[in-house]
């Protein structure tokens, strides 16, 4: 938790909105490195994901940790490095068998995704995952975000890039008072200030601040142009493909009764989402029934 004096220092770096690209001197961004770093020092997370920097390993974390909070892939990621330890296993592992690992962290999408990097890993790039941004891009489920976020923590590459809690601590520390802040407008100020000696740790304290802030303050990234609300999930066809899945998960050839009798669905919620789920890959239909792809 920040001291009251902490929290003066922290409002005491936001500039009065000016509506064009800030400009830093010299001095204001040690001020800045020296507030994250101080931070930092006293109240870093121990996440298992930071102790290592196995490409594999980081590469896991980071696509289990699109979109989820980090309390839900605390409790997953050790289990799911245990029973998958590498591409080569990741790779050759039945999707059904991954899909069972990874219930509990949902967007199934990103399991499916993780799967076919594993393969693409072990032909195309013999087995090792590569450090270059643009490489990492061509992967199923990498956008750049999540591609510069690899290259830092994997191999220590002086990425600029932006995520949820490095978002929420630029506005609050250079957008006082004002709305619709475009990560265009951000992005200029996290390269500014970005420690390029130690990528890796400064993007570990950034996000530590970030969420610290989101604790102790209204939260800052409702003023960002790109904040949208999550929809519900009670309800959502996301959660009902997720029930289709995990029914599919713990028993094989199913048909589409079947499915309909255990989830106490109706046949045209169901179908739709059945079509969906085997445009994806995620099922096949074989003589009636569906199962895990």
């Amino acid at each position: 938790m920040m001291t009251r004096s902490q929290k003066q220092r922290s409002k005491s770096l936001k500039p009065e909105p000016t509506g064009q690209e800030r400009n830093l001197t010299l001095n204001e961004v040690r001020k800045f490195r020296n507030m994250i770093y101080r931070y930092y020092r006293k109240h870093r997370r121990n996440l298992p994901w930071r102790l290592t920097s196995d490409p594999y390993h980081i590469l896991v974390s980071e696509i289990m940790l699109q979109q989820t909070q980090v309390q839900r892939v605390m409790g997953k990621y050790e289990p799911f490095i245990r029973k998958f330890p590498g591409f080569h296993s990741l790779a050759s592992a039945p999707l059904r068998l991954i899909l069972k690992e990874w219930q509990g962290l949902g967007y199934n999408r990103r399991a499916l995704a993780l799967k076919r990097i594993a393969q693409k890993v072990m032909k195309e790039f013999r087995g090792n995952l590569p450090a270059s941004v643009e490489t990492l891009m061509i992967f199923p489920g990498i956008g750049r975000a999540t591609a510069s976020s690899i290259a830092a923590f994997a191999f220590h590459e002086p990425t600029v890039f932006i995520e949820t809690n490095i978002r929420r601590v630029f506005i609050h520390s250079f957008f006082h008072d004002k709305s619709n802040i475009k990560d265009t407008e951000i992005l200029p100020l996290v390269e500014k200030t970005l420690d390029t000696s130690s990528p890796r740790e400064w993007y570990y304290a950034l996000m530590d601040y970030g969420a610290m802030i989101k604790n102790e303050y209204e939260n800052p990234n409702r003023r960002s142009a790109h904040y949208q609300k999550q929809s519900p999930f009670q309800g959502s066809d996301r959660q009902v493909r997720g029930m289709i899945l995990k029914v599919l998960t713990r028993e094989s050839y199913l048909s589409e009764r079947e499915i309909m009798r255990k989830l106490q669905m109706g046949s045209e919620i169901l179908r739709g989402n059945v079509m969906q789920l085997q445009k994806e890959g995620f099922i096949k239909r074989e003589r009636k029934k569906f199962t895990i792809a």
